[in-house]
């Protein structure tokens, strides 16, 4: 069985390692050195990691990534390259493939995305697939909850999913997976076959994500 969260950790630690500590990267006002400390510590300290989904304690985990944004880069490096701890959530039966695989694919483009001229890579078909299968729910809980039309995503072969405010007007978005999960989570995508809706309907749209 393909381990698609251990390759995409394995892409995300080279890219970091090439970019070095203070890169830009795709998340607003971060540097690579701080993005491996948000990596480190939701594996490593699962008692500071929830302000990353709980908003009132957020404080706690940002003082918590400062801290270990103080680290060696290097140390940060082989404390993610190692994986996560036997106490961590992620050393679960099937947790890092379930958790990670989206979440290390799109940390890395992040960093890889941030250079102007990077080129958008080709995924392997199985990665592809795997991203796929977890669009829908990405989907629901990134894009659809954010904008304000309804979003069809649609992959290349003809299968597709539908977001967004049900009797609001449709844009259609067709795409790669990795392209489309890139789009769900505000980051743009390069490689957008085609983006179709009413004119008003599109700059409603980007107003809340970005679109190619």
């Amino acid at each position: 069985m393909s381990n698609h969260a251990l390759a995409e950790r394995h892409r995300l630690t080279e890219l970091l390692a090439a970019a070095g500590p203070d890169a830009p990267t795709l998340c607003a006002g971060w540097t690579t050195r701080d993005l491996a400390a948000h990596l480190v510590i939701r594996e490593h300290r699962p008692d500071a990691a929830a302000g990353i989904r709980i908003g009132a304690l957020a404080a706690r985990t940002r003082r918590v990534q400062d801290e270990y944004a103080g680290r060696p880069y290097e140390e940060l490096l082989r404390l993610f390259r190692s994986g996560p701890p036997v106490y961590s959530p992620f050393a679960l039966p099937g947790a890092d493939e379930a958790a990670n695989t989206v979440e290390y694919f799109v940390h890395a483009e992040d960093v890889l995305r941030a250079v102007e001229d990077s080129a958008a890579r080709p995924l392997p078909p199985g990665r592809a697939e795997a991203l796929w299968r977890r669009l829908p729910m990405i989907a629901r809980l990134e894009a659809g909850r954010r904008s304000p039309v309804r979003l069809t995503l649609a992959h290349p072969d003809g299968r597709s999913l539908t977001v967004g405010p049900a009797g609001a007007a449709t844009v259609r978005l067709t795409g790669e997976p990795g392209e489309l999960v890139l789009f769900a989570y505000g980051r743009g995508a390069r490689t957008v076959l085609d983006v179709d809706g009413a004119p008003d309907a599109l700059e409603a749209l980007r107003h809340v994500l970005p679109l190619p």
